[in-house]
């Protein structure tokens, strides 16, 4: 079996463009996956054709270890853009082969590690501005099963804080613990924003609110400085999402830098990189949240790479919160669980995959240009506002 056509395909999707690849092999059958990368897809879709395309085509898509191997020793340079390609390429292999095996993805990664895999929901604040706006927001996560959700309440805030801006994000996380409860998980997410010492200050007055976890406080390009707040808190600190190279993870790991790690694994090289990274990590009992927050088939690898790895705590789900026809885009596309209160992703049971790409609905919905802005300008506030407006 080899691979004779590559495609790419652009859908908009809200505050996102989505980029998705599609492999078609000699024998007929096709792979998908996805090469999103937050506002810079145009620059992905010309690296996959003017780069990837000549590399992947007449590949057997089996050969995942020499091919996917090869491909990260070639790019050289590393970073965000090339492991991107790689790793949309490498999930579309794994679709393949699947479908030529007859069997979910899952289970070629190991098969059913668990009794349930359980979500948190990511992007539901959109339009909150005060503690109030937040509260309300939060019951509104719990009441669709979730139990556990992910905020960053730190508004515009850049390496220090003081003590206003410390006061009013202290308020936001306690509305929001009593809006919810004491069972339901809270991620406090940093985006890197803080100075080692102002993340520990803002840490310690957090911690009587329980978090789950702490997620980047500090730049992700140090993981000294990560290490040094994750010693001086008395709970979980996450960090991962913008780590790319195997080696980076088995530094993080040696360092134990941190408790709960995050790679994404739509960027870090992809499934088979996702299993290396859990078996560097375990011997330092360390577990992870897979980090995903672009389209529907980087969370469908990421569901069964989930299902197959028991290290998994909880996987990240931005889909309730994004535009309305997020789930157009593919077809097959049912990942929760039925029932109001579950909070747990399905089992997938069809081969590959599980899920096609709706040509018809990216003539629909076509790539918008625009850069979202800058997390610290305030007109992010207002985009951010804008995609809640629309759910």
């Amino acid at each position: 079996m080899k691979i004779v056509q590559l495609e790419s395909l652009l859908a908009n999707c809200g505050l996102r463009n989505y980029l998705f690849v599609r492999l078609t092999t000699d024998t007929g059958l096709t792979g998908i996956g996805e090469a999103t990368l937050e506002w810079q897809e145009l620059t992905v879709q010309t690296l996959v054709h003017e780069w990837a395309e000549e590399r992947i085509l007449g590949s057997c898509p089996f050969d995942i270890e020499r091919v996917f191997g090869d491909l990260i020793r070639d790019q050289y340079q590393g970073g965000p853009t090339v492991m991107t390609v790689i790793s949309a390429l490498e999930i579309a292999c794994w679709d393949i082969v699947g479908k030529a095996c007859g069997q979910p993805v899952y289970r070629l990664l190991g098969g059913r590690a668990r009794e349930s895999l359980p979500a948190y929901a990511n992007g539901w604040y959109g339009g909150a501005l005060t503690a109030q706006d937040y509260a309300g927001k939060a019951s509104e996560v719990v009441a669709r099963g979730y139990r556990g959700m992910k905020f960053d309440p730190f508004e515009q805030a850049w390496k220090e804080m003081d003590e206003p801006r410390m006061r009013t994000a202290q308020n936001i996380v306690a509305a929001v613990r009593e809006a919810v409860g004491d069972d339901v998980a809270l991620m406090i997410e940093v985006h890197g924003r803080l100075s080692v010492g102002c993340a520990i200050e803002m840490g310690h007055r957090l911690s009587q609110y329980r978090p789950a976890w702490y997620e980047e406080p500090v730049t992700p390009h140090s993981l000294d400085l990560l290490a040094e707040v994750k010693r001086a808190l008395p709970f979980p600190v996450a960090a991962g999402e913008r780590l790319y190279m195997l080696e980076d993870f088995a530094r993080l790991a040696a360092m134990r830098a941190c408790d709960i790690v995050q790679p994404d694994l739509a960027h870090c090289g992809g499934l088979w990189i996702g299993k290396k990274i859990a078996a560097l990590c375990q011997p330092h009992d360390m577990r992870l949240a897979p980090h995903c927050s672009i389209g529907p088939v980087a969370l469908c690898a990421a569901i069964h790479f989930g299902w197959a790895t028991p290290q998994v705590m909880v996987q990240e789900n931005f889909g309730d919160y994004d535009a309305p026809w997020r789930n157009d885009l593919v077809g097959g596309w049912s990942p929760m669980e039925a029932g109001l209160g579950s909070g747990r992703y399905r089992l997938p049971d069809k081969p590959g995959l599980g899920i096609e790409l709706n040509d018809a609905a990216f003539a629909a919905h076509p790539f918008r240009k625009h850069a979202f802005p800058s997390l610290w300008d305030r007109r992010w506030v207002a985009e951010f506002t804008k995609a809640g407006e629309k759910q």
